[in-house]
């Protein structure tokens, strides 16, 4: 791809932060070594890797929560958002409420998600229930909610981070289908799952983090062929 198509641009980016061992004994953790790759325009891009590998502070710090240690970010002029089920939902407000100031906090105008509002609520499926306090609401509904406000942003670049293993069977089939509108409408998204299946039909290309750096970033087909030998491994990778 030519480099006009660039849009974020992840420079030799490393990150790490003081654990503690013991008493009045701290250690440095390196979650991220090293990572380099480029996010073009209009592609999708899966991380995979074992828990705790670092794939969710790698879609925190491309979207520009935490910066790294060295190295750097570069962002050319896209707008980001991390769609992250649940941000800012707090129990003793209604789902509609919660829907408002999730949203807000996404990115959106007040406004803007006073028309978007029955297109939540039909999608997540709530119903009456939206006038309810969060705290009558089960799991999977806090779950359908909390994607169905989220979809509602418009960035150049849509980070997620394993939204396709909430709700129900019904909720997952839907989700999957609009995320699959979201990716042919040209949008950039970076896609972190444990769904090898999901990870295979979505993303052109993938970055596998493993002990601390960027094993392998390429073709899906490529990176994943690799990654399922590792996994046949004595000591595969989860996930």
């Amino acid at each position: 791809m030519a480099a006009k198509d660039i849009l974020i641009s992840v420079q030799n980016a490393t990150l790490s932060y003081p654990v503690k061992q013991g008493f009045l004994r701290w250690a440095k953790y390196t979650p991220l070594n090293n990572i380099s790759f480029d996010l073009h325009r209009g592609e999708t891009v899966g991380i995979i890797g074992r828990n705790g590998a670092g794939k969710s502070t790698l879609l925190r710090m491309i979207a520009g929560i935490i910066e790294p240690d060295q190295g750097r970010i570069v962002n050319h002029g896209a707008s980001v958002s991390l769609l992250s089920l649940g941000v800012g939902f707090m129990p003793h407000l209604t789902g509609r409420e919660n829907a408002m100031l999730s949203g807000m906090l996404l990115g959106l105008r007040k406004n803007e998600i006073a028309r978007r509002m029955e297109t939540i609520i039909e999608f997540s499926g709530i119903g009456a229930f939206i006038d309810q306090p969060l705290s009558t609401y089960s799991t999977g509904m806090r779950a359908r909610l909390g994607f169905s406000t989220a979809i509602q942003i418009d960035p150049d670049v849509l980070l997620m981070d394993e939204v396709l293993s909430v709700g129900d069977e019904e909720f997952k089939n839907r989700s999957f289908i609009e995320i699959k509108r979201l990716i042919k409408s040209d949008k950039t998204v970076v896609l972190v799952s444990h769904a090898i299946p999901v990870i295979k039909e979505l993303t052109n290309r993938l970055v596998w983090i493993e002990n601390s750096t960027a094993n392998v970033v390429g073709a899906t087909d490529v990176v994943l062929r690799e990654y399922m030998k590792a996994r046949n491994t004595n000591n595969p990778p989860v996930g």
